[in-house]
C-alpha cells in the first residue's frame, strides 16, 4: 500500500515567520490539500480532489484573496505547486519545494509572490479539513 492510498484532505494554516520586519509578509494563508501519511502533498490524491483544494490569502487589513492549489510543470524539480488566484492568468504564488516538503506544525515553508519575492511562513496548524 502506498502513502497516497491514505491521503486525506487537510487544512493547513501558514502565518508569517518571525524575522526582520522589512522581510516579513503582510498576509497569512489557509489552504486545503491532500497530505500523505508522511505529511507531503499527494499529487495523485490532488488530481482526484483538486476542486476541493482551495486557498485563502488573508491580508493584515482583512482583505481576502481566494484561489486554488494547482500543480504546474516547471520549477527546479520539474514541477511546482502554486496558489492560483486568476486561473492561469499569471496571478500565482509558487511554493518553494512544496513537492518534497513535509507539512508539520512548527515547520517553515517559503512562498514566492507574484513579484518574485520569497517570504517565509511558519506552519501554524495542520488539521483534517
Amino acid at each position: 500500500m502506498h502513502d497516497d492510498d491514505h491521503a486525506h484532505l487537510t487544512r493547513i494554516e501558514l502565518e508569517p515567520a518571525p524575522g526582520p520586519k522589512e522581510h516579513a509578509a503582510d498576509h497569512s494563508y489557509s489552504f486545503v490539500a491532500p497530505l500523505s501519511i508522511g505529511g507531503t502533498l499527494d499529487l495523485n490524491a490532488w488530481k482526484a480532489k483538486r476542486a476541493l483544494c482551495f486557498v485563502h490569502r488573508v491580508g493584515r487589513d482583512g482583505d481576502i484573496r481566494h484561489g486554488l492549489l494547482m500543480h504546474r510543470a516547471g520549477g527546479t524539480s520539474g514541477s511546482t505547486w502554486v496558489f492560483d488566484y486568476e486561473l492561469g492568468r499569471g496571478e500565482e504564488e509558487a511554493g518553494f519545494r512544496f513537492e518534497t516538503h513535509r507539512f508539520i506544525e512548527g515547520g517553515y515553508v517559503a512562498i514566492r509572490d507574484e513579484d518574485g519575492l520569497a517570504h517565509t511562513f511558519r506552519v501554524a496548524s495542520v488539521k483534517p479539513a
